[in-house]
């Protein structure tokens, strides 16, 4: 438990938050477990809202100041507050829900550093904003992010604001995709950290702006520490004004999928 808001720098509450949350994600693992929903097809859990009681329990002691935005708990806090943390307590639900592992939970401090945690694995990866690391058995090692593997995860989850200009599932139809790459469909931010890891040569997925997502945020600023190229479908920005993710390796990766992307919209 955190006593001291003082006694530890920000990177250490994300990493406390999502460790946190990751051992309730653990703990429930299998068990029976209620179902919430929200409509349109979504839902969460009663582990959802436990794992994030778990985290704004960890970040409330750290930085009882701060504005908290949690996906099941909504806004705490001024929504426009200079410090803001972002919360996905399990990102994944369907994954989880089936009793498939690849889950993740997500915790950013809004522009500052970030953590993404699989509960399963028990790999921690984060970011203090400069440099990007996951932590393994007790041993932090700098991420590598690599285009070497041949793996592109695509989300093809709903909903799909760009269609029917862009639809992700048009790009695995391109002759390109196939010669080059192999599409995997993750579903959580686990295909974000992957990238940075160097387990994924790039991560495709429609959206709007995802800088300020409880599901992409950490994500995102992982990927950006670790030396990753990170812009919008539309190869813009990421930010209010953006659409998308292509977060790529490496700078050939990403311009390759992107003219695909291009090809399939025009």
């Amino acid at each position: 438990m955190i006593n001291s808001s003082a006694a530890i720098d920000d990177v250490d509450v994300a990493i406390a938050a999502v460790s946190a949350g990751a051992e309730v994600v653990r703990a429930r693992y299998g068990q029976r477990f209620a179902r919430i929903e929200k409509g349109a097809g979504d839902f969460a859990t009663d582990v959802d809202v436990a794992a994030e009681e778990a985290i704004l329990g960890v970040i409330r002691a750290a930085r009882p100041e701060d504005a908290v935005r949690g996906e099941e708990g909504g806004q705490r806090g001024a929504a426009d507050a200079v410090r803001q943390w972002l919360v996905d307590p399990l990102c994944g639900t369907l994954n989880y829900a089936v009793g498939n592992m690849l889950v993740a939970v997500n915790v950013a401090l809004r522009n500052g550093p970030a953590a993404v945690a699989d509960p399963f694995s028990e790999e921690v990866f984060f970011t203090d904003g400069e440099t990007a690391w996951v932590r393994r058995d007790g041993s932090d090692t700098r991420l590598a992010p690599t285009a070497a593997v041949p793996l592109v995860d695509v989300n093809l989850d709903p909903p799909f604001p760009s269609a029917p200009g862009f639809r992700a599932v048009e790009l695995l139809a391109h002759p390109g995709f196939a010669e080059r790459f192999r599409p995997r469909v993750v579903s959580t931010t686990l295909a974000l950290a992957w990238v940075a890891a160097g387990k994924r040569a790039a991560y495709v997925t429609d959206g709007g702006d995802l800088a300020g997502s409880v599901h992409f945020a950490a994500g995102i600023a992982l990927c950006r520490a670790a030396g990753c190229v990170v812009t919008g479908v539309d190869g813009a920005p990421v930010g209010q004004a953006g659409r998308g993710l292509v977060v790529a390796a490496d700078a050939e990766t990403h311009g390759l999928l992107l003219s695909m992307i291009r090809a399939v919209t025009s």
